[in-house]
């Protein structure tokens, strides 16, 4: 029950920012130069000991594909409420994708952590190719990815 409750107050923060005070958050993603085609990526939320909250996007439009986002699709099995309306084209090698959402005041500085999965068809799948807590300090500054993504930031 607790946990039900937690899911619902986070989802209503993100989804209902009209009845939380809530800000645009930019979130910039710059793919690392790699060979192959573009990179399948999925920017969701978790709580501090990384239990899945939210999706936040989805790049890379075949489905098919999803299940190569390991940690993601493994609390979500990519369940159709999950992606709906928030899904956007592969990102390739060397490009950069700019994604921008409302996101409640109430997740800063209270555990929450942006995490990215990546996955590159012939390459490796990467769980966590970035994991950022959610916290002001971080704002604005440039967090390293594991393999397929150079370099992420969140205004």
């Amino acid at each position: 029950m607790k946990s039900l409750l937690t899911t619902l107050a986070l989802t209503s923060a993100i989804i209902l920012p009209g009845t939380v005070i809530a800000k645009t958050i930019t979130l910039t993603t710059e793919m690392a130069n790699y060979r192959g085609p573009g990179a399948y990526l999925v920017i969701y939320i978790t709580d501090s000991k990384g239990v899945y909250q939210d999706t936040v996007w989805v790049s890379g439009g075949k489905s098919k594909y999803y299940g190569h986002l390991v940690s993601w699709y493994r609390a979500t099995g990519a369940a159709a409420a999950e992606i709906n309306g928030i899904t956007g084209a592969s990102v390739g090698s060397g490009r950069t994708m700019t994604v921008s959402f409302d996101l409640s005041d109430a997740l800063f500085d209270a555990g929450y952590q942006l995490r990215i999965d990546t996955s590159v068809e012939d390459g490796r799948d990467v769980a966590h190719d970035v994991v950022v807590p959610l916290t002001s300090d971080k704002l604005g500054k440039d967090i390293s990815g594991r393999r397929y993504i150079k370099r992420f930031t969140f205004r």
